[in-house]
């Protein structure tokens, strides 16, 4: 039985105005507008967040975890992404950052960085594999991994199955409180998160049959928190959090995976759009001679997510001083049995249109959509509620909309009707 499918990004009616800034930006075109609001359509979106991004009203919105739910859970683990780092000024160390969290209410810290070098580690051997097809894809953005399953599943194949490190972290952290004696059932793993992508691998994940990750909460969110936290400390007393190296703390930016590869030719390459482009190119079999391809969806990579407090070129800096000042390559230790970092799970397509079970109905609805293709005046304006006069098409003949939804042909009738 296929797994009901979690969406953390969603939307606030009261607050859409029904504008289609939102339809034009979608990389899947989840979104309509229809009678004055806009719809995300279930089956296609895959919680990149460009959404919660360029609504200028604010009516796109991640749910994730409230900080009162840590309170819940005995032993209480922070697992920092790395992207926090970059959201203080070179006053807010790194281990400043993290004793932070700590007199926010949490026990211990995780550094999902440090996962990260295990998972660089990890990819550095998966790529040494002579007999995969290149290029490979990184799997640690979400929504990425979502995209290439509704709109390029031929890459499928492709992904690194490799988790992700926020997963990584999470059973690292928890076994390192079991081996104190701490019972299983009391601990719980938070993930602070930059994106909405994260929320959602953790409900609905892609790499397990269920997360380690017990919640997620926002950067956004214990942001002014946290930043009055570090302002009362008093003790500047280093006492050994920042445990990762200058490539963990990278893994935030754009870039920062595949460039701690070290051997092979790589694309690092960021933003939604950006990211459609080069996957649509691989399909085409046109990066032959790339080894490795680094597809974030957000802007700058983690550091642009949607649920960030810093902009994304200040926070950039920021992590460049953090990286600057961190141990030189990978502090972690070595890899163990390499197979407890491979998914569990398989991947698969979910294609986001289906327009029959009965496959010759299917054929003859795409017929019509074809022709009502034709018809249509192909300026992808927008004003229907649809992000094309191909998506208006398959709306028509899905029953979910009417040919004078179209502006143009609203004024063709209305020209026919004053003529008779």
């Amino acid at each position: 039985m296929e797994q009901l499918y979690f969406h953390s990004v969603t939307l606030d009616r009261d607050k859409c105005r029904g504008c289609t800034n939102c339809i034009k930006h979608c990389p899947t075109e989840a979104i309509r507008v229809r009678n004055g609001k806009a719809v995300i359509i279930k089956e296609r979106c895959i919680d990149c967040g460009e959404c919660i991004r360029i609504c200028p009203y604010h009516a796109k919105k991640a749910v994730t975890d409230p900080f009162d739910s840590i309170w819940a859970y005995e032993y209480k683990i922070a697992l920092p992404a790395p992207s926090l780092y970059g959201q203080f000024g070179p006053s807010y160390t790194r281990e400043r950052i993290l004793k932070g969290l700590l007199g926010l209410g949490f026990d211990h810290i995780f550094e999902v960085a440090r996962a990260a070098e295990i998972v660089t580690m990890a990819t550095q051997k998966y790529l040494s594999n002579p007999d995969l097809k290149k290029p490979l894809i990184s799997s640690a953005c979400p929504a990425v991994v979502r995209l290439i399953q509704v709109r390029f599943p031929s890459l499928i194949d492709r992904l690194i199955k490799i988790k992700s490190p926020m997963e990584v972290a999470a059973v690292l952290a928890k076994n390192e409180a079991m081996k104190k004696g701490i019972p299983a059932e009391k601990i719980g793993a938070f993930f602070i998160s930059p994106c909405a992508a994260k929320v959602t691998s953790v409900k609905a994940p892609y790499e397990n049959s269920r997360s380690d990750v017990d919640g997620v909460l926002a950067i956004k969110d214990i942001y002014v928190p946290l930043l009055e936290q570090m302002k009362k400390q008093k003790n500047n007393r280093d006492i050994g959090l920042d445990l990762s190296g200058s490539v963990g703390v990278s893994w935030a930016g754009s870039g920062g995976e595949s460039s701690a590869l070290i051997e092979g030719r790589y694309i690092a390459v960021h933003g939604i759009g950006n990211v459609n482009a080069i996957l649509e190119q691989t399909v085409k079999e046109g990066f032959e001679d790339i080894d490795f391809i680094e597809a974030l969806a957000c802007p700058e990579g983690c550091l642009g997510g949607p649920l960030v407090a810093e902009n994304p070129f200040v926070a950039k800096a920021n992590l460049r001083n953090e990286a600057a000042k961190a141990p030189a390559g990978i502090r972690q230790a070595p890899l163990g049995d390499d197979q407890q970092y491979i998914w569990e799970s398989t991947v698969e397509y979910r294609p986001i249109l289906k327009l029959d079970d009965d496959m010759l109905k299917a054929l003859e609805k795409m017929q019509k959509i074809d022709e009502l293709s034709g018809i249509l005046p192909g300026l992808d304006c927008g004003a229907c509620g649809a992000p094309s006069c191909r998506a208006l098409a398959e709306d028509i003949v899905m029953g979910n909309a009417i040919l004078t939804d179209c502006i143009v042909k609203l004024r063709e009738k209305v020209d026919e009707l004053e003529s008779e």
